[in-house]
């Protein structure tokens, strides 16, 4: 799902990452609103947020707003670094994911998570976190893959939806496999946005674990798929 990248990647990988990765931003993305009232794994709406407070003279919430943007533009930027650095080696997304569950994990057993005047900075870390992740997510799957926000996955979906009319998707795979995985993208978003909202109602701050659980599965399914597929051929083989 996340070692496989160039002409070694296929659609099933793509899929698998975005299902599970969407299914992260979706939860970060319910339970990071209901936290602190602050979307936290797209940028759009805060970029009109800052019209806003510039055009109505609010300078010190537009000067917090640059710094949401900021911050999810240091986590691409990072996680870019990073990608370049380690390419070809798993350290270039082990490092990414790792850094985004200790950032999760800080903000779940942190005592200054309800301070009002921390919560802006939390909500920043998040945006870092998300931005690194929608990187990531870009880079490995060539573009092909973005789960921390919809805007595009919709203007995709509809643009293929049309294509169909006049094409078919019987008789264009590639046409029906695209519009399987930003169907996969857009829904398990929305879900992981209700889980991560109810889970939160009900468990607080600590409603973040589940996230570092889904980032723990996908930095490891690679290696636990090769171990019960080596697993089974062994078992077929002795047969």
């Amino acid at each position: 799902m996340l070692r496989h990248t160039g002409p070694q990647r296929n659609y099933k990988h793509n899929l698998r990452l975005a299902i599970l990765l969407g299914l992260n931003a979706g939860f970060i993305n319910g339970s990071g609103l209901m936290a602190f009232s602050i979307l936290t794994t797209n940028v759009t709406g805060h970029a009109a947020q800052l019209a806003v407070d510039v055009a109505t003279g609010q300078m010190a919430k537009a000067r917090m707003v640059i710094f949401w943007l900021l911050s999810f533009l240091a986590g691409a930027f990072f996680c870019g670094v990073i990608s370049r650095v380690g390419r070809g080696k798993p350290f270039a997304y082990t490092a990414p994911i790792l850094l985004i569950m200790a950032i999760i994990f800080l903000l779940a057993i942190s005592p200054s998570h309800n301070a009002i005047s921390q919560k802006q900075y939390w909500a920043a870390s998040l945006l870092f976190a998300m931005g690194m992740q929608n990187a990531l997510v870009t880079i490995i799957s060539g573009a092909v893959v973005r789960t921390t926000h919809l805007t595009g996955m919709f203007t995709d979906l509809g643009t293929d939806l049309s294509n169909i009319i006049f094409q078919g998707a019987k008789k264009n795979e590639t046409l029906r496999r695209r519009i399987i995985l930003r169907l996969n993208i857009i829904v398990f978003f929305i879900v992981g946005g209700i889980v991560g909202s109810v889970f939160f109602l009900e468990y607080g701050f600590s409603a973040f674990y589940v996230s570092i659980v889904l980032l723990l599965i996908a930095l490891f399914y690679d290696y636990f798929r090769m171990k019960v597929l080596i697993s089974m051929r062994r078992k077929a083989s002795r047969n």
